[in-house]
């Protein structure tokens, strides 16, 4: 048997999830999304944080931030920062990509 089989559940960008759900997917404590959610890297829907619920995204942001600050000890205001320029990244990549498709024939 593979020892580094990896498993998992896929889950769709609408799919929301509870902050206790979040937690686990991401190990991580309360104490520690609550943190995000103070610093605007995490943006849950709901007025109360018992009330909280999460995109499926939201388990990629987490896994980034504990990344970028475990392996380069950035704090949370600088990653929001990472996380903000690399987003901005990512839409730049789009629309040059549509840029630069050849022109379709008529």
């Amino acid at each position: 048997m593979n020892e580094n089989l990896l498993t998992g559940d896929v889950l769709d960008e609408h799919h929301e999830l509870t902050i206790h759900e979040l937690c686990h997917a991401c190990s991580v404590k309360t104490e520690r999304v609550f943190e995000l959610v103070e610093e605007g890297i995490l943006e849950p829907s709901g007025r109360t944080r018992m009330n909280w619920r999460f995109t499926a995204v939201s388990i990629q942001t987490v896994r980034k931030t504990e990344r970028l600050q475990q392996d380069l000890g950035i704090n949370l205001a600088g990653v929001a920062l990472v996380l903000d320029l690399m987003d901005e990244i990512e839409r730049l990549r789009s629309r040059l990509s549509v840029l630069d498709r050849p022109p379709t024939k008529k």
